[in-house]
């Protein structure tokens, strides 16, 4: 009998110690987890997560430490983002990161009123029902805008001034995107204050974006302005091989472009963007109100000029515009 009970104290002992380190941690605090949510996929957006880490990091936040991430991408299929954004919301996730063009936060938006968000995106929030204000979003929302939305009609601006002779510039939008047809309008009406005519061209995916180049050049479209879109900055090189291959001189939205051998872009560093959103979601982990939280806007835009694309197609870039740029790549 003694020795059946030594055995049992000996298995008694033995639970007890492994269920002891069970019940420690239950009593811990659970690590938050942040919903990742993009329209794009992940190759093509694999960039934003060296900044977008480094933010965390920065608000004391390290993924696989002390926070969880639920990646979710539409793979340019932004149809999928409805269902992605609810599945999130149902996790459920301390706050929702929503990039890849207005449309993931439109639909983070829609599928839940208590989840905190924060965006990133090119857009006007307040245009697409987002935020109340700039300085007091209200609700559930706050993060980021980039602007290149705004920024439409002076990059029509910028693009005629270096291709004096364009009377005709073909705009590149993708039509699943929401900001495709207001910004369109945008860009046409400042194409008319210049006589210039806007000819839109559409690309929803990748073999369309093949077909559209061609389409250009029938067009005679003297030049062409990439919009923002996250299909279009997920295939930024086969954008810029295509319109090297088809000569057309070409306005892109962010710096990057200009990097691969696009000829000329205007706008923000998005990079920087990401690590500063990154510190919202830091914030409402630790508390702080998305409706509290004023919308991050970037106070610089550059435009950068690749010189030896302009002479492969021919372009005399007069003396006054290379001076007003802040990047010149020779």
């Amino acid at each position: 009998m003694f020795g059946m009970r030594r055995r049992e104290f000996i298995w008694l002992l033995g639970g007890a110690a492994a269920v002891l380190p069970l019940a420690a941690r239950a009593q811990q605090p659970a690590m938050p987890v942040m919903g990742f949510l993009a329209s794009a996929s992940a190759d093509g957006y694999a960039w934003v997560l060296p900044p977008l880490r480094e933010g965390l990091s920065a608000a004391g936040y390290v993924e696989g430490r002390n926070l969880t991430v639920e990646y979710r991408w539409a793979d340019d299929q932004y149809d999928r983002l409805p269902a992605l954004a609810a599945e999130l919301a149902r996790r459920p996730v301390a706050v929702i990161f929503a990039t890849g063009g207005v449309v993931s936060a439109v639909a983070a938006k829609s599928a839940t009123t208590t989840v905190p968000i924060v965006f990133v995106h090119g857009s006007d929030p307040i245009r697409y029902g987002l935020v109340a204000s700039f300085n007091r979003p209200g609700g559930n929302l706050t993060g980021l805008t980039f602007h290149n939305s705004a920024l439409g009609p002076k990059r029509v601006g910028l693009l005629r001034d270096i291709v004096p002779k364009a009377k005709v510039i073909a705009l590149l939008v993708n039509p699943n995107n929401p900001n495709a047809v207001p910004d369109s309008k945008d860009m046409q009406e400042a194409g008319r204050s210049i006589d210039v005519t806007i000819e839109v061209i559409h690309a929803g995916n990748e073999r369309e974006l093949d077909d559209a180049f061609p389409k250009i050049v029938q067009l005679g479209a003297h030049a062409l302005i990439v919009h923002i879109d996250p299909l279009f900055v997920g295939k930024d090189k086969q954008i810029v091989a295509l319109a090297a291959k088809y000569a057309v001189p070409t306005m892109y939205p962010t710096p990057k472009y200009s990097l691969l051998g696009g000829l000329i872009s205007y706008g923000t560093n998005p990079a920087e963007g990401y690590r500063l959103a990154a510190g919202y979601v830091g914030r409402i982990l630790k508390g702080e109100k998305p409706a509290d939280l004023p919308i991050l806007q970037p106070t610089k835009f550059d435009l950068v000029l690749n010189l030896k694309t302009a002479k492969s197609l021919g372009l005399k870039i007069p003396e006054s515009f290379v001076l007003l740029a802040d990047e010149l790549i020779e």
